[in-house]
Parts: structure tokens; sequence; C-alpha cells
């Protein structure tokens, strides 16, 4: 039913609805339709005055001027179709060229921290050379070439600026500067100028690096295998140095590490997170080696220019900086006898010693460099110094004091030596933790792994680098390898050896990667001295460097995981999820490549090119190397950090595994913990040692 309606008032419609017969509008209406479109139009008009001109004749100009600078072809026009097996976009390689030209002809040297670079194809990912030079992979001559002063076999020895010396050339050198491609090698003349005059860049000459004193020159024919197949498993090596370098150079240049993934520097906290080209001076000497000169160069520079600890307001670690920075300083000294490198030691050195402070001569851990206070981590036991830290500084600090005839570092070792050698060792023994203030042990905790390796390593090396006279240090090797191996090493039910961990007198049936370096420490121990140790010496490396091997083949990535267990049924294989890890470590590579100089057996190159295929599947990135975070897995998570130890002991240690004896032979070289080979004395000639009346 439809609703019914009644009507109010008359029966006209227009008095029922008013508003329908009116004609006009009230004057308050009119009132309040005028204020709405005043304020409609005040809003509208206020915008022009008070609103930014974005419009402006001025402002577009500035745009365009922006536009004009990034360059004529800011919009890329999409790219051809990529053929199979080139994935490289056209535009963006030569964009990136462009960009360099305009960041060089714009900004002064001064401000060019990192080189300029360029991006050319290469396989597994770009390669990138500095703009102008040869690619990587070739050989650079060294030198002016021709006859002249103190000419010989080796050529000239020409003094260059800063007191670098010119290395000696092999006849390879000499047939190189002989002008074959004249376009690439710059004519015979100019090369004979520029190798006695500075580089119009700033940047020093290659003929003014290296020494006039030993037999070789590091180019990439140096230490050759005569077997082809060797020599390619080593130029692998070397590109894959070159990819992780060019990579550091392109994204992180001058911070300590790379970040691959992220594509750009990391700091961690040994360094107190200041960025100190950590990589640039841990690789000089790795690629000094490989003939990558021109690579040398640009560090050396940044070295020269860039690297200071004056405005580091943070703690460092006093071992770290020790074993990378002035480590790495005193092998570019060695090589190339460019004192530059030895000042640069030198420095670093003085600022360490404030740590040395202490009622018995034990450093510290940690040193603020800008103040000179010093303290040790908080988590060590009892506020102790840590064996493995302070054991690790006389290589260094000793070579140091004979090449600059000042006592003062060798003295400091000293002391640590003598309050190590009187003090009471349980079982013979040396915990991993030492109080500096009363020289008493703290945690009963012995390990030849993380907290304790270099200590004992540091003992035979020692008596090694004096050339056999440092008898106090043998010594206290051999007591310390005979306690080792009484009561912890160990061989699992199926005949692995490993070296476990002691703890207040209970054996922890593990082993860290950082242990698997003892491989090589007993097998060198067992060949440099005949004694009644040699024959048992030399069978712990066999079986300790086996045993790491097979804690690689036992993963899916065939890489070791940080450390390994041998109990409950396992052998060798990590449980807990902070031991799968694989950080880019050198130790085991460090045992291949020693005892495949010891003994010349096969399987020890055969695992090492193992390792480099691992690599290459499971580390290598477009943009570097990262570590894993579990080596058991088919597909790892990446952690994304390129280690600088990956630079200068990883790459080295397999490098030198495919080279020939020739190449820093064992018997004049003696590695510091993080692979920087420093003379032997009295054996080297490039011992450099000072006159002795230079000395205070």
């Amino acid at each position: 039913m439809l609703p019914t309606y009644q009507r109010v008032g008359g029966s006209s419609s227009s008095t029922a609805n008013p508003l329908l017969g009116r004609r006009s509008f009230r004057s308050r209406e009119k009132c309040l339709i005028l204020l709405v479109l005043s304020t409609f139009g005040f809003v509208c008009l206020g915008g022009f005055f008070f609103l930014p001109d974005n419009f402006s004749a001025d402002r577009v100009l500035k745009a365009y001027k922006q536009f004009q600078r990034a360059g004529p072809e800011i919009f890329i026009p999409p790219p051809p179709p990529a053929a199979h097996g080139r994935d490289e976009d056209i535009h963006r390689l030569d964009d990136r060229e462009k960009l360099q030209e305009k960041i060089r002809k714009e900004l002064p040297d001064e401000f060019l921290e990192k080189p300029d670079v360029d991006v050319g194809a290469g396989a597994g990912g770009a390669v990138i050379v500095p703009i102008g030079q040869h690619p990587p992979d070739e050989d650079i001559p060294l030198g002016g070439g021709g006859a002249g002063k103190g000419g010989g076999p080796g050529g000239p020895a020409i003094e260059g600026p800063a007191g670098v010396v010119q290395p000696p050339h092999s006849a390879g050198d000499e047939k190189e500067e002989g002008g074959e491609d004249e376009e690439a090698a710059g004519g015979g003349q100019e090369q004979e100028q520029q190798a006695q005059e500075p580089a119009r860049s700033g940047q020093q000459p290659v003929s003014q690096r290296g020494s006039n004193q030993h037999p070789l020159t590091y180019n990439s024919t140096v230490g050759e295998d005569p077997d082809p197949a060797v020599r390619e498993k080593r130029n692998k090596v070397k590109e894959m140095m070159v990819h992780a370098w060019s990579n550091y150079k392109l994204y992180a240049w001058g911070k300590n590490e790379l970040r691959p993934l992220s594509k750009r520097g990391h700091s961690n906290s040994i360094f107190g997170s200041y960025d100190l080209g950590a990589t640039i001076v841990d690789g000089l000497d790795t690629l000094y080696l490989m003939g990558l000169h021109r690579e040398f160069d640009e560090a050396r520079d940044w070295v020269e220019r860039k690297f200071t600890l004056e405005n580091v307001d943070a703690d460092l670690s006093v071992f770290e900086t020790n074993i990378r920075f002035i480590g790495g300083f005193l092998t570019c000294y060695a090589l190339t006898g460019d004192r530059l490198f030895l000042e640069k030691a030198r420095y670093v050195a003085d600022k360490l010693l404030p740590a040395f402070q202490t009622p018995t001569g034990i450093p510290y851990a940690l040193i603020n460099v800008r103040n000179g206070m010093s303290k040790n981590y908080g988590w060590a036991s009892g506020g102790s110094s840590i064996l493995s830290e302070f054991g690790t500084l006389h290589l260094e600090f000793a070579y140091l004091s004979d090449i600059t005839g000042d006592a003062v570092y060798r003295d400091r070792v000293q002391t640590i030596r003598s309050v190590l050698k009187d003090i009471e060792k349980p079982k013979g023994l040396y915990p991993n933790y030492l109080n500096p203030k009363t020289g008493k042990w703290g945690q009963q905790h012995m390990s030849l792994g993380a907290l304790g390796d270099s200590f004992y390593e540091y003992l035979l090396k020692a008596w090694i680098q004096s050339g056999h006279e440092d008898e106090e240090a043998r010594e206290m090797y051999d007591e310390a390898m005979q306690a080792i191996i009484q009561h912890m090493i160990r061989s699992s039910p199926s005949g692995l050896m490993y070296v476990s961990d002691m703890k207040f007198e209970r054996l922890e049936h593990k082993m860290d990667h950082l242990a698997c370096f003892a491989g090589g420490l007993f097998g060198l121990g067992g060949t440099s001295l005949n004694n009644q140790y040699s024959e048992r010496y030399m069978e712990i490396g066999e079986g300790l460097t086996n045993t790491c091997h097979e804690s690689y083949i036992r993963t899916y990535t065939r890489l070791g995981p940080e450390s390994f267990r041998f109990n409950d049924g396992v052998e060798a294989k990590a449980l807990k999820a902070q031991e799968k890890y694989y950080i880019l470590r050198p130790e085991t590579f460090e045992s291949y490549f020693i005892m495949w100089r010891l003994t010349h057996d096969q399987k020890y190159r055969d695992w090492g090119w193992d390792a480099i295929q691992a690599l290459e599947k499971h580390c290598r990135t477009p943009t570097g190397y990262t570590g894993l975070k579990n080596v058991y897995l088919t597909e790892p998570v990446k952690d994304d950090v390129q280690q600088s130890f990956f630079l200068a002991e990883t790459l080295k240690y397999l490098y030198l595994l495919f080279s020939d004896d020739s190449l820093l032979p064992l018997d004049d070289w003696v590695f510091n913990t993080e692979a920087h080979p420093l003379p032997v004395k009295d054996r080297n000639p490039l011992y450099r040692q000072a006159p002795a009346s230079s000395a205070p």
C-alpha cells in the first residue's frame, strides 16, 4: 500500500512550498554565497603570491645546467638484445668511462683518492683495469733497459726519489723493453726517460721500485713451474687476485675491507671502524709477487698520501695492527728497498709502544693511538692479555730493530720472551690468558687454535729468522711441542689426527680452522733441524694437514668449517651453527703450500686446486669474494665480507703452491702469521740490516 499524505494549509501549490514560488534570494543567503565565493577567490589568487615559484626562468635554467653537466647521454636508450654468453650493457660501460673522464678534468689530483678505473668484459664478471693501462694479465716492463751505471746481467740500478731503488732486470725484461709493441711500451727512449723521472701524474714510476740486491725481478714469469698445466692454475689464482683487488678498488677504495654484495666498504671493530685501507696494505706484497706492479703502484701512492693514524680516536688491536700493517710494510721494504715502507712500519710501531707500559712488559690488547691509552678486552679472563696476541710480535719488532738500528723494538719483545720463559707452565703448556699486571695466568685454557695459535708459530720462526742463532726460541718451541704432543694431540677411531683444546685439564675434542696452520708448522719444524723430534714432527704435520683436508671434503661446498669436532661418532664435522662458517680463511692452504715445498707430494697441489674450484663456485661474485654462513648447504648464505687476509694470505699461499720453489724459498724467507714474508738474517741479502754504528 502506498503512503497517503495530508496537505497542510490552503489548496494552492505555491503556498504549500514557498521556496518554489520565490524568484530571489534573501539578503542573508546572498551574504553567505558571497562569502564562499570570496574565500575561494582569495585562496586561488593567494597561491600565486605566497607559494614558491617553481616555474621561474631561473629555476628552469638551473635544472637545465644540471642536466647539461650530467652529460649528453643522461637518457640512455635501451641496449640491444644480448647474445648468448654476453650480458654486458655497452651503454653502462661507455658511461662509466665518460663519467671518470669528467671527474679527472674537473677535480684536482689531491682529491682523487680512488684510482681511475674502467670496466671491460671478462669471464665470470667485469674485469677492472686502470684507464689507459695494459690489461692486468700482461707483463709490464720494470725498468728503462739498456746499459748503464752498474750494468750487468741484472741491468742498472738507478736511484729514484725518496730512496727508491730500481729493481734488477732479467733477460725477459730486456726483451720486453726492446719495443716490439712501441705503442704499448711507450718507445725505448721514452721509457728510459720515465725510468729516471717521476711520472707527470705524480705517481712513482714502476722502474723506480725494487732492490738492486735481489737476483729476481718479480713479474708474471718469476717462479713459473715448467709444467704448462701448473702454470695455468697459477694464472687462475692471479686472475682471482685481480678480481678481488679490482672490485675492492671500485667499491671500497681506502676502506678496510669490501662488502661485495652490498658494493660498499666494511670496517670491523679491530680497527675501531676507521678507514685505514687494511686491504691495501695487506695486499701490497701479493700484488708485487704476482707481477701486478701497476696495481702495486696505485696502492703505494695511497699509502704515501693517505695512510695515517693521527686522527684515529679509537681502540686498535695491537696484534692485528702489527701483523697486517707493520708486517705488510716491512715485507714491501724488503722486496723493494723503498724507504717509504720502512718509515711507515716504524711510524705504526711507535704508535703501539705505549701498550707495552705495564708492570710486566706484557702489552695490552687494545690501544687508542691518539692518546696512548691502552686496555684489554672486557671478555678476557680476569683482565688478561691473550697469548696469541702478545706472543705474535717478535718477528716484526726484532726485524724492525735490525733495519733501523733502534733496539727499543727488540727490547719490548725480548721482555715478553723472558716473562714466558721463566713463568711456571702447567704440564709444560701455555694457557691462553696472562695478566699483564701480576704476571699470572688467567683461565686454564690451552689451544693451538684461537687465542694460542701464532705464539707457537713465532717461536719456531724467530729461530729461523735469526739464521738459527736464537737458540732460546728453538728450545721453547721444542718443549712446547712435546707438551702438546703428549697432552693435546689425539687420533679419531678412523685414524684422523687432530689437536684438541684443553680446559681445566680436560680435553675438548674440537679443532679450529685456525689450528690447521699446525700441519705446516710441524712439518717446518721437522725439516729445519734434524734432531730426535724431526721424524715425529713430520708425521704429525702430514696427519694434521690430511685431517684439515678431510674437514673440507666432508662438506657440500668442499670448503672447511670454522671448527670441527670428534665425538659421539662425529669426525671432522661442525655441529653448532657458529662453527659452520667459512670466512675465506687461509690456514689449510698454508699447510698445503709448506708441505708441498717440503715433500713435493702431488696430493697437496691436487687438494689446493680442488679448493680453488670450490672458492670460484661458492664464494666468487661479480663484485668480489665473500664468505659462507654454512658450508654444509647446497646454496649457502653469503656473509658479504671480502676479508683483507683473503688477498694477503689465502691467494698468496695458493699462488705459491703452484709456483716453482725459487719463488720465496723457505730457506731465505719466513712468513709472519699474516703471510707477509720476511727475509732470513745472514742468508737473504734483502734483510738490509742497519750498520752497527747506527745502533744506540
